[in-house]
């Protein structure tokens, strides 16, 4: 049997070199901005074959002494190393950091298909096939040197947790099944509270985009939680996808869950503007239409809008996978803000309110992007930042943290959320590197 597997596992990967080698994707766009980048991206052709390009980094551990490389005038180091599969990170009022360290669910569908089986021995490869820590860590910087140098488990025995935010002295936490709120003390350094749950989300046997992310209003009255399609682009057909590919809006007084904004693919990052205090998040568009197609974005969600997913992409685009199609929701379909470039996994989102790191970057988004696993070249694996200018993007993304391959075409890291810590410094969760890196100006060491 293990010899019938290394022969299919042969085969496959030789499809996936022919397939992979069938395209090369562009990477010169208009207007100063890259390919698949800014308020108006190019869109190509969309492009279908046999098999789909599959090009991901396979991984391997960060030298000793080894860190990303920071954009000018930027530096970085290790806030704190060897977590197990961080993801997801919020600062506390108090300054401690709470990271997230999960996976996704056991999966349920036991159908066999032998795209299944490639993506799972793919994404083996890429670090992403370990079993969910389900747990969130506190880091605690006790003499202020920008390492973390007290460490507890906050909270254990969660199911594939991601978001988390503070509201009504409570830390809400978003599972892939539910939103479970805990009342917290300053300062405590493990839960004791129980947890209460606030509503269940869309989960299930497939629950093909697992994580949930979720955010306070201001006025600490309602949540906003992300929920990812239940399929790439339908083909799980459309009752699977009730209340996904969606923001949800939590009434906590109620418990009451209404659609806030749909058809928006896998949402992950949620970020209030600071500058207008509209909510922004960062969307994964669908794949298997070439590797310029679709470009992932950050848009401004508005209450009650359509985003096109499935049936229409980057506004009204249609997409002619999706059957029967409805162009009634295409004709209402919104087009994005910000495109970040196709393939790229752009998952964590946060607007910068700081100051140490400059005027330049206060009000701008950065965004971290996990990289791509069907496009090549290989997109993301990297840390951007977006200019903002009275709520709106501003000129091509810079990049602020790159070098997450080596030289060897590995990935050593892999950005996923960012946030900003107490002394304004920007925090990046590496999941595949298990570490938290701290970005601040270079003359601070």
């Amino acid at each position: 049997m293990k010899s019938v597997a290394r022969i299919l596992a042969i085969i496959a990967v030789g499809a996936i070199a022919v397939a992979a080698s069938a395209t090369q994707a562009q990477e010169s766009g208009t207007s100063g901005y890259a390919l698949g980048y800014g308020p108006d991206p190019v869109l190509p052709r969309p492009q279908t074959a046999l098999i789909a390009t599959v090009n991901i980094a396979p991984t391997a551990p960060w030298p000793d002494g080894a860190t990303p490389k920071p954009a000018q005038g930027l530096g970085v180091k290790a806030f704190a190393r060897d977590l197990d599969h961080p993801r997801w990170l919020h600062v506390l009022t108090n300054g401690d950091v709470l990271v997230v360290e999960t996976n996704a669910p056991a999966k349920h569908d036991d159908g066999f298909s032998f795209r299944k089986w490639i993506m799972g021995l793919l994404m083996k490869r890429a670090g992403a096939g370990i079993k969910s820590p389900n747990r969130i860590t506190l880091l605690r910087d006790t003499n202020h040197d920008g390492v973390a140098d007290e460490r507890s488990t906050f909270i254990e025995g969660l199911n594939s947790p991601f978001g988390m935010t503070f509201a009504n002295g409570k830390l809400y936490v978003a599972n892939t099944d539910a939103v479970l709120a805990f009342a917290y003390k300053n300062g405590e350094t493990r839960m004791t509270a129980p947890p209460q749950k606030i509503v269940d989300l869309p989960a299930g046997d497939i629950n093909h985009h697992w994580t949930k992310d979720v955010v306070a209003s201001p006025d600490g009255k309602k949540l906003y939680v992300t929920v990812g399609s239940n399929s790439n682009v339908g083909e799980n057909g459309i009752k699977a996808e009730e209340n996904r590919a969606a923001v949800l809006e939590v009434d906590l007084a109620s418990h009451k869950m209404r659609l806030f904004a749909s058809g928006l693919r896998n949402p992950n990052g949620l970020s209030w503007n600071p500058d207008d205090g509209r909510l922004w998040v960062a969307v994964n568009e669908r794949d298997e239409i070439g590797d310029d197609l679709v470009p992932d974005y950050i848009t401004s969600v508005k209450d009650g809008a359509f985003y096109g997913w499935p049936y229409s992409y980057y506004g009204q685009h249609v997409d002619v996978r999706m059957k029967p199609q409805r162009p009634d929701l295409v004709s209402r379909a919104i087009k994005p803000d910000y495109a970040l470039g196709s393939h790229t996994a752009s998952l964590g989102l946060t607007f910068y309110t700081g100051s140490l790191l400059g005027s330049d970057y206060r009000g701008g988004a950065f965004v971290g992007q996990h990289g791509s696993w069907n496009r090549d070249p290989r997109s993301g694996y990297k840390v951007i930042f977006v200019p903002f200018r009275n709520g709106r993007p501003q000129g091509p993304p810079q990049d602020i943290l790159t070098g997450f391959i080596n030289a060897d075409d590995k990935a050593m890291g892999r950005p996923v959320g960012v946030a900003v810590d107490k002394a304004g410094a920007l925090l990046v969760a590496d999941d595949v590197g298990n570490t938290i890196w701290r970005v601040t100006p270079a003359s601070i060491r």
